[in-house]
């Protein structure tokens, strides 16, 4: 008789995640792919000190007007006396740093800019998330559709992909952004400029997620959980949402984190280029427009809003980074 193989450290390392961890318990117990990926997320300690950034971000974004409310912070607030009625400058040094006001204030009206970061925060995220929403919603459907029916419908829908990226996106922006300043659509102020913004960043990138959805479902619909739903009698669309979609999600949740940065970044240079979010309303982009007078003479106000942009979307891509790795570990 065979003696028992005694399994090495290095062929132990070598066998399957489940089987390990069943090991450690003196039993085999499966896992689902969703809870094998979590725990190849927590590994990386990269992303996930990434994610717990985006978490505080988020909260932050949500809670800043109760905030604000609670500590009856106001970040159109005039502080006169905290300017040098001369220079124009905050008094003291590092833009008027002070306990009152610990990222100091900003020149020429003495709002806090604290205050105006937090309030800042939600603008960004909102249409962040409302762009990448629009987005993942049409790329999604009309990239699962392209793929399944391939053909005529193929080739139609990729042309149309092929229009939209041809699109100058940043000058179609502006243009769109410049005209509908005044009122549209029964809208003005502050939510016509959210929705403007959303529906320009989100509608125009939505063919970037369209062909990775429609790459992934040309390998999908030739899997055998597609041939049996056909064989039962399934129509199109039931296999498109209930068979193929599912198996869709990892890839879209990975982009989305992805793209979400790139949409904040679009939001502050429509801001700093003046067609996005209008003063008096705070906004990252719009800070760093109006520092720009000033980053000479006063640099503090220019540096706290590029740290906010540059620490968020450092942060969505870390976790984007570790989540592609936790799905897909042949990306690797």
């Amino acid at each position: 008789m065979t003696a028992p193989i005694e399994t090495t450290g290095a062929a132990a390392e070598a066998q399957p995640e489940a089987v390990l961890a069943g090991a450690e318990k003196g039993q085999i117990e499966g896992r689902s792919l969703g809870q094998i990926a979590w725990t190849r997320f927590k590994r990386d300690r990269v992303a996930v000190a990434g994610g717990v950034i985006v978490i505080l971000l988020i909260l932050l974004a949500v809670l800043s007007r109760p905030i604000q409310a609670m500590l009856g912070l106001d970040p159109n607030a005039f502080h006169q006396d905290l300017i040098d009625a001369d220079t124009s400058l905050p008094k003291g040094g590092w833009g008027g740093m002070s306990g009152s006001h610990l990222l100091g204030v900003d020149p020429k009206f003495g709002r806090d800019i604290a205050t105006r970061i937090l309030e800042g925060s939600w603008v960004s995220l909102v249409v962040a998330f409302g762009a990448t929403i629009l987005s993942n919603v049409i790329g999604a459907v009309m990239g699962v559709v392209a793929g399944y029916y391939g053909g005529r419908v193929d080739s139609i829908i990729s042309r149309l992909m092929d229009t939209f990226l041809a699109f100058p996106l940043l000058l179609f922006a502006i243009a769109i952004s410049a005209t509908l300043q005044g009122g549209a659509f029964g809208l003005n102020g502050l939510p016509l400029h959210l929705s403007v913004l959303i529906f320009v960043i989100g509608f125009f990138n939505w063919p970037y997620l369209g062909r990775i959805v429609r790459g992934q479902t040309l390998a999908l619909r030739e899997r055998e959980f597609v041939d049996a739903a056909r064989g039962m009698g399934a129509k199109g669309p039931y296999i498109l949402f209930r068979e193929l979609m599912p198996n869709l999600v990892g890839p879209i949740i990975v982009y989305s984190t992805l793209l979400i940065p790139t949409n904040i970044l679009f939001e502050a240079s429509l801001s700093f280029l003046g067609v996005g979010i209008q003063p008096p309303q705070a906004s990252w982009g719009g800070m760093l427009r109006e520092a720009v007078t000033y980053y000479q003479v006063d640099p503090e106000y220019m540096i706290v809003p590029g740290l906010a942009i540059f620490i968020t979307v450092l942060a969505f891509n870390l976790l984007g980074d570790g989540l592609r790795d936790a799905l897909d570990p042949r990306s690797r």
